[in-house]
């Protein structure tokens, strides 16, 4: 659909409609576009509506208050979600968080669960590949109780790793998607602080 064919005020119109949808409220009534724009009764907000509908940008159904759609796909709703530093995807090491950076993502394209609440880390390393998670991607976290098999963000003893978590006779372990890598084994704690949900590939230079 093309704009052009819009005036200035139903192109107004039509971005208020818009805002309001980005914004998950629910469609105006005629008398709340009315007050918006300072129209000055009822059915000069309604012309405007009427004119959208017969130019396909809107569907009205018999009049009723906030009977309104947009006949136009949503556009994401993209998420900053902070990017706190560097992971190992190796051997344990002590990671150092950077929170003043973020990564911009498309909830929905990653399937991320609403009201998530996640963090980004960056790869360093090699234990992981065997998921098709290598060194320099960058993986998106939730805050949230792990399961068998998935791969989590954990600090062990002390120091900070990717793995896999692996549950068995009861004892949870953390287990390496390379077979050039140990077992990990906690001997006083094991803290997961993320679940593995969503991985992204940034093209970095390498040298």
């Amino acid at each position: 659909m093309n704009t052009m064919q819009l005036t200035d005020k139903q192109l107004a119109v039509l971005e208020f409609l818009r805002e309001r949808r980005s914004d998950g409220l629910s469609m105006p009534t005629v008398r709340e576009v009315q007050a918006r724009f300072g129209f000055s009764s009822p059915f000069a907000a309604t012309r405007h509506l009427m004119a959208l509908e017969k130019k396909g940008f809107l569907n009205r159904s018999g009049g009723r208050a906030r009977s309104m759609a947009l006949n136009e796909p949503a556009p994401p709703r993209w998420w900053n979600i902070p990017l706190l530093g560097a992971i190992p995807a190796g051997l344990p090491v002590e990671a150092v968080e950077q929170p003043d950076r973020c990564i911009t993502v498309d909830p929905e394209s990653i399937r991320l669960p609403k009201n998530s609440r996640t963090f980004a880390l960056e790869v360093r390393g090699d234990s992981m590949t065997g998921a098709g998670i290598l060194d320099r991607d960058v993986v998106i976290l939730e805050l949230a109780e792990p399961r068998h098999r998935d791969i989590v963000a954990a600090l062990i003893d002390g120091e900070t790793t990717l793995k896999r978590y692996l549950v068995q006779k009861g004892k949870p372990f953390l287990r390496a998607e390379n077979p050039d890598y140990p077992d990990l084994i906690p001997a006083r704690e094991l803290v997961i602080q993320g679940v593995f949900r969503a991985l992204i590939r940034i093209n970095h230079s390498r040298t």
